[in-house]
């Protein structure tokens, strides 16, 4: 049976944000298989929006026992998964924003969870790299905000599949800032991005797509527990927390092991299923505890890397102002 998505009657109880008008999608048996996080509807409206959202994938207990895990670590030692945090002198030093599964049992158990992984797995298939988490965390009334961009200009990843997981922490809403995106923009041919450095800006280079029509936007709000999925090729952005609430997000990046690294000679990323027979990334360690030194110590070249990644062509503030 094949229908109009974008007409026909209760279709929002596959996909939970606007279809474009004209496409077709098959509904049969298989939508309703139960052991499928998505059924084949959603699978397609991904591909085609570059999007889908919510999946619930933790309880509300779970959910606030991550979060107290963060707050527990904050407390001791400081915003450790914010970019500019102070540095008190104490052991743990610079920041955790990065690739932070490789410090902390919990989070390497959070890149693994099945039900990302299986949901991970309909669009990648059965072999799975996370290549690196990422905190964004904005503080109750905050001014911080994340400017219109792709990851893909700036990643160095070489594949048509990459998935974002966009793992809510605490609910996320159009008061506390959450991801704003433009459906179908990771078809588009990559745009043209301007590097403001704006102090506000969460972004590394304050990277910006300016003139977004933002009539084409679409808020993907989240409760605590839930998660958004996304291509690495869509536009996407996030306005300041107004809430009276912290907003704290993961990011969570995984890709297939054909992708490559073509930014920079090195890169790692996690086995989380399946095999690599590729070898383009060194396998990371599983830390057998909370901050193990085999682990930190892989962490540190790690980071560094993701942060050449990310400045690489940039020109340092002052020029860019200039």
């Amino acid at each position: 049976m094949v229908f109009d998505a974008a007409a026909a009657e209760g279709f929002d109880k596959f996909v939970k944000y606007p279809v474009p008008v004209g496409a077709n999608y098959s509904l049969n048996e298989v939508d309703f298989e139960m052991n499928k996080m998505l059924t084949a509807n959603e699978v397609k409206a991904y591909q085609e929006l570059g999007m889908h959202s919510p999946v619930k994938i933790f309880s509300v207990e779970d959910t606030l026992d991550i979060r107290n895990s963060i707050e527990s670590l904050e407390r001791e030692h400081g915003p450790l998964f914010t970019e500019d945090r102070p540095r008190p002198g104490k052991p743990i030093q610079g920041s955790f924003r990065f690739k932070s599964h490789l410090l902390f049992k919990w989070l390497a158990a959070i890149i693994r969870n099945p039900r990302i992984l299986d949901v991970v797995e309909q669009i990648l298939g059965p072999n799975i790299l996370c290549w690196s988490t990422h905190w964004i965390i904005k503080e109750a009334g905050s001014a911080k905000f994340i400017s219109w961009h792709q990851d893909s200009n700036y990643w160095g990843i070489e594949t048509e599949d990459f998935v974002s997981v966009w793992l809510a922490i605490s609910k996320a809403s159009i008061e506390s800032g959450c991801l704003r995106v433009l459906p179908g923009s990771h078809k588009s041919p990559a745009r043209a991005h301007v590097d403001t450095w704006a102090a506000e800006n969460m972004l590394t280079r304050g990277q910006t797509i300016e003139n977004v029509d933002e009539e084409s936007v679409v808020n993907l709000e989240l409760e605590a527990g839930e998660a958004a999925l996304f291509d690495y090729r869509l536009a996407h952005a996030s306005n300041p927390n107004k809430s009276d609430d912290r907003r704290i997000g993961l990011g969570l990046r995984f890709i297939p092991p054909s992708a490559r690294q073509v930014r920079v000679d090195w890169d790692s990323a996690t086995l989380v299923r399946g095999e690599d027979r590729h070898g383009n990334f060194e396998l990371e360690p599983e830390p057998r505890r909370d901050l193990d030194p085999i682990a930190v110590s892989f962490h540190e070249k790690a980071d560094a890397t993701q942060r050449e990644i990310f400045y690489a062509g940039a020109k340092p503030p002052r020029q860019a102002v200039e």
